[in-house]
């Protein structure tokens, strides 16, 4: 008897010993276009024994929800200018700003479409919109600003600008393509990628906007030990092999 309840404990201490200590939630507030890639990485996590839960919207919307206070770990924004909105404001921490990721930006269209446009110099977008509409990410959203950025210095703007179904987020943007409400739209590369009912129908050249960049970086509020260790996750190996998985481009660490 004693032998077998001695057996017992040794059992027990093994399963403990192997099975990660639980930390405290990391709450990471992240731009639309990460959620496929993030949502995989926090399942990756989990396997170290740490646990992210995840919110996302416009990078623009979500700088102003920590500007209010919003208690958020992680700011992960698709673009630098909101990330360093933030730090001019003091409310990240400056010392964890890393730069992630890049992407690229797309023409795309429904799946069942038949159009065909050459992403280039004086592409002729307003006449293939007809009586149709662009779908694009507001002004304020990294896609929208990098979308006006790259169609006008294609020659495009004027042809669409009073053309435009605006969204909130890039998310959204893309299902008004994916649901047939327009016959094109603006979205990253790794936005078309996931979505069935869209099809690229061309890259922007790069240098046609300011570069992507996904920068990320511990909120200043934040009182979570574990926003520190989750951020060096976003940074190592098993987060890059994700996101590389969703067609996003690793940047090294400097």
């Amino acid at each position: 008897m004693h032998s077998l309840r001695l057996l017992g404990l040794i059992l027990v201490a093994c399963a403990l010993s192997t099975t990660p200590a639980r930390g405290e939630t990391v709450t990471v507030f992240a731009a639309a276009s990460l959620k496929n890639a993030l949502d995989e990485v926090g399942r990756e996590y989990a396997k170290t024994g740490g646990e992210a839960r995840f919110s996302y919207a416009a990078s623009s919307a979500i700088a102003r929800q920590i500007e209010q206070g919003a208690p958020a770990d992680i700011y992960v924004s698709a673009d630098t200018n909101w990330m360093t909105y933030l730090t001019e404001r003091k409310l990240i921490v400056a010392a964890s700003r890393r730069d992630l990721l890049s992407n690229r930006l797309a023409l795309i269209a429904p799946t069942g479409s038949k159009a065909s446009l050459r992403v280039a110099k004086g592409m002729p977008l307003g006449r293939a919109l007809g009586d149709g509409r662009l779908a694009v990410a507001g002004p304020d959203v990294p896609a929208g600003k990098y979308a006006k950025a790259a169609l006008t210095s294609l020659g495009a703007w004027d042809g669409v600008s009073g053309k435009l179904a605006q969204a909130e987020n890039v998310r959204t943007a893309l299902q008004y393509v994916a649901r047939g409400e327009s016959p094109f739209g603006v979205v990253y590369d790794t936005d078309a990628k996931v979505e069935p009912k869209v099809r690229i129908v061309g890259l922007f050249p790069v240098g046609s906007h300011p570069d992507i960049v996904y920068p990320a970086a511990v909120v200043a509020s934040s009182r979570n030990p574990d926003a520190g260790k989750f951020l060096s996750y976003l940074s190592g190996p098993q987060a890059a092999a994700v996101f590389r998985k969703y067609g996003f481009k690793v940047l090294p660490r400097r």
